[in-house]
């Protein structure tokens, strides 16, 4: 495929985060895409999300990402799993949490990757070069869609480029990644639903050379700073003098009136910090009302947007992207009907429903509504006010530091792919030290466990007849399961429900 390609099979608006990521996945089973995006190149001065969960790690396990990652990370997995709560970031400890995020979860049974804490511009930096690397991918950069016509055989979309440059292009699918103004989502006529968070936040990257070395509450992912006057988080961007930090409660006029007295009054002491950027922001919980068409999609922020507490949103869009890209590899490669795609909004939008309800619950508590006046005064104020405090920070913000129910917990189940009670990712176990049964999964499906049972063969004839790529994984203490190429299981021997096995592989590949 060349830059002037005028046909493609999946063409995609946007090149964040979801983006790269569908035009991964599709390259992973060798189709072709193109990625329009406007910004040439990534930026680096507000880094948005800073947590990749443990379930996006392992996806990128798949395309072979994840220790690229890791090795881009400026805080490695190892330097902290802690979430510290203070009245400063030089000031008192009150109390703390660990394990968060999944950081925890190295060489644990319940994951093939442990999260990992990188700034998003670091990881729109690895999945740009591995779009570059693909023979099945291209990133235009400078370019961006500006309209389409979709007709029944695909869809015709016009891109605006360098120097007013318009160009048409004609794709079998379009993938709508253009992010929270999406141009894709307004041309099919869909709108959000939802609500915004009035209450103003605004971010500060800044840099302190020696700040690190005055902290006394040792490494930590986040300290939030409980203070009633200056409320809000601190945390390191990398492990020399870049830091970031939120004011909650600060709208734009005030934060950049004087930023460097925020960031003072967040660490609670005189230092020395060069204000690097700055964003203000309000929390949104808004979901599209449909996630596309029947050749038109919507992925990530063009189709939820929620409120960052949890680090799920960039998460979430990562899910999409592979969820979708498999299926349009599925029906482009001719071995899936084109009614499988139905399935990207039965299955994608009520995860996105979920996450936006528990970020929602996460932010109804903050560091404003934690704070007691008594935390700044006397040392006996302190200790008097400290156990009541505390217990209401671990009440309140448990969930949304230990959230592996939803990161590696979110089901399918009840979805039109899905026979009897399956539907979960395949329940994770190491095989060996760094072997991981993920790794022995194919890139189509694959039927693992006890394949001496009776239905395994007539499942790889099955999939003989319907031309389904079929990988067999023998796996003997676990039972029977066929695993779609997300991991997550479309039929177990254990469960109920029709046991023939050319039925439950037509269901999965979406025939009705």
């Amino acid at each position: 495929m060349t830059p002037d390609s005028a046909h493609v099979p999946v063409l995609i608006a946007g090149g964040g985060p979801a983006g790269l990521a569908t035009a991964l996945e599709l390259a992973h089973h060798g189709v072709a895409s193109l990625v329009v995006e406007p910004r040439e190149e990534v930026s680096w001065l507000r880094p948005r999300a800073k947590t990749t969960s443990a379930r996006t790690m392992e996806l990128f396990r798949r395309w072979g990402l994840a220790a690229r990652v890791r090795e881009r990370a400026a805080l490695p997995v190892s330097w902290s799993d802690e979430a510290v709560f203070t009245t400063g970031l030089l000031g008192r400890e009150i109390t703390r949490f660990r394990g968060c995020f999944g950081l925890d979860l190295t060489g644990d049974d319940r994951a093939a990757e442990a999260g990992q804490q990188i700034g998003q511009p670091a990881v729109e930096q690895v999945l740009r070069e591995a779009v570059a690397a693909s023979p099945h991918a291209e990133l235009r950069t400078g370019w961006s869609l500006t309209g389409l016509a979709e007709d029944a055989g695909g869809v015709t979309a016009t891109l605006a480029g360098p120097g007013g440059a318009v160009r048409e292009v004609r794709a079998g699918y379009l993938v709508g990644a253009d992010g929270a103004w999406s141009t894709v989502r307004d041309a099919i006529g869909v709108s959000y639903e939802g609500s915004a968070d009035e209450r103003p936040n605004f971010n500060i990257v800044f840099r302190a050379p020696g700040l690190a070395g005055r902290v006394p509450h040792g490494p930590a992912v986040h300290y939030w700073v409980l203070h009633p006057d200056r409320p809000g988080l601190v945390g390191r961007l990398d492990l020399d003098d870049l830091w970031w930090c939120i004011a909650q409660g600060v709208t734009q006029q005030e934060g950049e009136a004087d930023p460097l007295r925020l960031v003072r009054a967040l660490v609670g002491g005189d230092v020395d910090a060069e204000i690097v950027a700055t964003d203000p922001w309000k929390a949104k919980m808004l979901l599209a009302q449909r996630y596309g068409t029947a050749r038109v999609f919507l992925a990530g922020d063009a189709a939820h947007l929620n409120p960052p507490w949890g680090g799920h949103g960039f998460n979430t869009g990562i899910g999409d992207a592979v969820n979708l890209g498999w299926k349009l590899a599925a029906v482009l490669s001719g071995w899936a009907p084109p009614a499988l795609l139905d399935s990207y909004e039965a299955e994608r939008r009520p995860v996105a429903a979920r996450t936006i309800a528990e970020a929602a619950r996460n932010m109804a508590t903050l560091a404003p509504e934690l704070a007691d006046p008594r935390l700044t005064g006397t040392d006996t104020e302190f200790a008097a006010a400290r156990p009541a405090v505390a217990r209401a920070v671990q009440e309140t913000k448990d969930a949304e530091f230990h959230s592996l129910d939803l990161v590696l917990g979110y089901t399918y189940h009840g979805t039109p792919l899905v026979t009897g009670p399956a539907g979960g990712r395949l329940a994770h176990r190491w095989l060996a030290p760094g072997d991981s049964l993920f790794d022995h999964l194919g890139r189509g499906f694959t039927l693992t466990g006890d394949l001496d049972r009776p239905e395994a063969e007539e499942f790889v004839k099955a999939a003989a007849a319907e031309g389904v790529p079929l990988e067999l994984f023998h796996h003997p203490p676990a039972g029977l399961a066929l695993v779609r190429p997300d991991q997550h299981v479309a039929w177990t021997a254990a469960g109920d429900g029709p046991a023939d096995p050319r039925e439950i592989l037509r269901r999965a590949v979406g025939h009705p």
